[in-house]
């Protein structure tokens, strides 16, 4: 399966934060937001619910009957490198742009995923391309973050 949530760029020791606020005995979405924007300085509960599925794309939070639990899983960047290809929608086909086209700005890059926007997404709103090339961005930076991109004054190239 894979998520399309990419919230706004934070850190390995933000995703550490974050995960950590959830407990391993399984709790509902609203409790884990709320454990997530006192544990970080995420202000807003809807914020909180996409790091909290952006947690779950990563394995590091599973979701069961119950609720939302923290996995047994520790943040390690190769293995969280490997799942933000695997499960965030769009990651892989970015990473694969960069492998060939890079380096690319941020609006290169959303040119080059640009195709891969579902269609039901085009027409679901009439802004889909600023969320979209938003979504880059936030996808670019967390490429960073975990090992996989850099970016350079020509823009982000594959690390």
């Amino acid at each position: 399966m894979r998520y399309k949530v990419a919230p706004p760029t934070r850190s390995l020791d933000f995703l550490r934060d974050a995960r950590a606020a959830i407990p391993l005995v399984p709790d509902d979405e609203a409790d884990c937001c709320r454990a997530i924007q006192r544990a970080t300085d995420v202000a807003d509960r809807e914020t909180a619910r996409e790091y909290l599925t952006f947690l779950r794309a990563l394995g590091l939070v599973a979701e069961s009957e119950r609720g939302y639990h923290r996995t047994r899983t520790e943040p390690d960047r190769s293995a969280l490198a490997t799942a933000f290809r695997e499960h965030v929608f769009a990651a892989a086909e970015l990473l694969d742009a960069l492998d060939n086209d890079g380096p690319l700005t941020e609006a290169e890059a959303f040119e080059r995923v640009r195709d891969a926007v579902p269609r039901w997404e085009r027409e679901r709103q009439t802004g889909w391309e600023d969320v979209w090339r938003t979504r880059v961005g936030h996808l670019l930076g967390w490429a960073e973050v975990f090992g996989l991109a850099t970016q350079t004054s020509e823009g982000y190239e594959r690390r």
